[in-house]
């Protein structure tokens, strides 16, 4: 399957998008971008330290991501970014108006246990609770799909590969 699509995986820390963004990308034969990769240093320092960041903290690193999605409009991609709030992807749109979102989504409990899990990434587990806070579901008018994730990554990969085919098929 290929999509001219961009695709940006969402969803609060340890639900998996640097693991499923990749394999969705395989999936879908076009490029991946590592949604950390563009944080300012600051903000890493931010995090690392177990400080949530703001929205000011945050505009930096969405405008590259956005860039980023611009820059592969119609050709595809897949970038992972929490994308949290509307505000958020509303401001990743106005860079790339046709991006489509997947946002991972879960039980809480297995989210934390997986981020208990993970070695070398700098957002620590006490963090979860103002993800969670700050989390706004993707809104009826927004395009993209909500995709469980339990199971195992290639699962989770498959699950969001089929819930995109269904939004690009035609209404009946």
């Amino acid at each position: 399957m290929r999509t001219p699509h961009v695709v940006v995986v969402m969803g609060v820390a340890g639900t998996g998008k640097t693991t499923i963004g990749p394999l969705l990308a395989s999936r879908l034969g076009v490029p991946y971008a590592e949604g950390d990769d563009f944080h300012p240093e600051a903000n890493i320092a931010k995090m690392s330290a177990g400080t949530p960041l703001d929205d000011a903290d945050r505009g930096p690193w969405l405008d590259a991501i956005g860039a980023w999605a611009h820059e592969r409009s119609g050709l595809g991609g897949v970038v992972s970014c929490s994308a949290l709030k509307r505000a958020y992807r509303d401001r990743l749109r106005a860079a790339a108006p046709d991006l489509v979102f997947v946002h991972l989504s879960g039980d809480r409990a297995l989210i934390e246990d997986r981020m208990g899990k993970r070695q070398g990434h700098f957002m620590p587990t006490a963090l979860l609770d103002s993800q969670f806070a700050t989390l706004q579901p993707l809104g009826a008018d927004e395009r993209g799909v909500a995709v469980d994730v339990s199971g195992s990554p290639e699962e989770i990969a498959e699950r969001a590969v089929a819930a995109l085919g269904d939004l690009d098929r035609p209404a009946s």
